[in-house]
């Protein structure tokens, strides 16, 4: 709740049974693995809110905490808009169509969505690469999608099995380092040209990232690299990806172009899906949740962002329930997982929880953070999760 709500007013509740859905997701993943023979136990409160900690980020309300994202009223309900890149910035000229953006991107923005209604301005947005959507226009659904790869494995392999992570920044990896816990070699694979953007913050890369995973550096756009690349992959037990479906397409390396063992695991992190134009459209973690439905209502019925990218590690960890589940049952599927459909589920969707005091409770201030009290209940609000250590795996002698 501390990232939650206007720097200097009371917190905001998040949907309200997104703790339950998260409860569910590492107490089956500790069942799983436990049977495995390492029993890995999460604490999904530090693995969501502990690179604001690390990062040193606070609650800015309709601001997203690190900064790119914000949440702007258009003429028909609010949009969210995205803009964590140099080439993001540069793109609002083109959206808006005024020459000045280049000098005032937000402000050109937020003239636009007030001129025009939200699912108008979202398209523009998407249209052009940008990051974008409405709130709660992702319905609720399953938390994943997984179709028949080849055939399950006869038996189980026993020992090692390698996991080829393509992914970036926070929710492949998330997946990568529960695999890692459970037993897997991680094979972090970067093209030297775009390496992972998370290694501009070393401490919050190491803090996500298992410590002993090999890093192998691919040149995308060699036929050299792609032949070792298309190796990697067609021998991997567990292949872990976050790019639009048409980038690997048309390297001739998405999984349908590929051959694979029997077993193999191929798990898809996409914003919106990979099915028909959401396939095409760019998401990150707090426009991602906002279309998921995990966000905050103000006392005036107003969104604000919950949390710091969440979408990112709660996707993560939903993906890696999604493999562990489909490894427990010989393998053999692509899962098909969304930051948009992940955060939905566990949402709830909908419209999240109102301003505290609908809910019957009361935000009282104490010193310089928040309680809050519910009947003869009183909690402080905490500034940060109570360790960093969001993840631990004992094995089982």
């Amino acid at each position: 709740m501390a990232l939650k709500g206007g720097p200097a007013r009371a917190p905001l509740l998040p949907p309200l049974g997104a703790p339950g859905k998260l409860d569910a997701v590492v107490s089956e993943i500790a069942r799983l693995t436990a049977s495995a023979g390492t029993r890995i136990d999460i604490a999904w409160e530090a693995a969501l809110a502990g690179r604001a900690a690390i990062l040193g980020l606070g609650s800015a309300g309709r601001t997203s905490a690190n900064g790119s994202c914000r949440l702007m009223e258009s003429l028909e309900g609010d949009v969210a808009l995205n803009l964590p890149r140099d080439d993001d910035l540069a793109l609002v000229a083109a959206l808006t169509s005024d020459p000045s953006a280049e000098e005032r991107p937000w402000e050109a923005a937020a003239d636009l969505a007030r001129s025009i209604p939200a699912a108008e301005f979202v398209s523009r947005a998407r249209l052009l690469g940008l990051a974008a959507s409405r709130p709660s226009e992702r319905a609720p659904g399953h938390s994943y999608t997984q179709a028949r790869r080849g055939p399950a494995r006869t038996a189980d392999a026993g020992g090692r099995w390698t996991v080829v992570d393509l992914s970036s920044l926070w929710a492949g990896p998330v997946t990568a380092r529960v695999l890692a816990e459970a037993g897997a070699s991680i094979v972090k694979v970067e093209d030297p040209a775009r390496p992972d953007a998370a290694r501009q913050r070393p401490e919050f890369y190491s803090w996500i990232h298992p410590v002993d995973e090999t890093s192998t550096h691919v040149s995308f756009e060699s036929a050299s690299g792609r032949r070792d690349l298309r190796e990697l992959l067609e021998t991997a037990d567990v292949v872990i990806e976050s790019s639009r479906p048409r980038a690997l397409e048309q390297m001739g390396l998405a999984p349908e172009q590929l051959r694979f063992p029997a077993g193999q695991i191929w798990l898809s992190i996409t914003a919106h899906g990979r099915c028909g134009p959401p396939r095409e459209w760019t998401g990150f973690g707090d426009d991602t949740a906002v279309a998921g439905g995990m966000y905050c209502l103000d006392a005036d019925g107003r969104a604000e962002f919950c949390g710091d990218a969440i979408a990112d590690p709660v996707t993560g960890l939903v993906g890696a329930l999604a493999v562990l589940r489909c490894r427990a049952a010989g393998g053999g599927h692509h899962i098909d997982i969304s930051l948009s459909g992940a955060t939905a589920w566990v949402s709830g969707g909908g419209t999240p929880a109102g301003h505290p005091s609908l809910q019957g409770i009361a935000l009282e201030r104490s010193g310089d953070s928040w309680v809050v009290r519910h009947g003869d209940r009183v909690e402080p609000v905490a500034a940060g999760p109570p360790t960093l250590e969001w993840i631990c795996s004992t094995r089982r002698t």
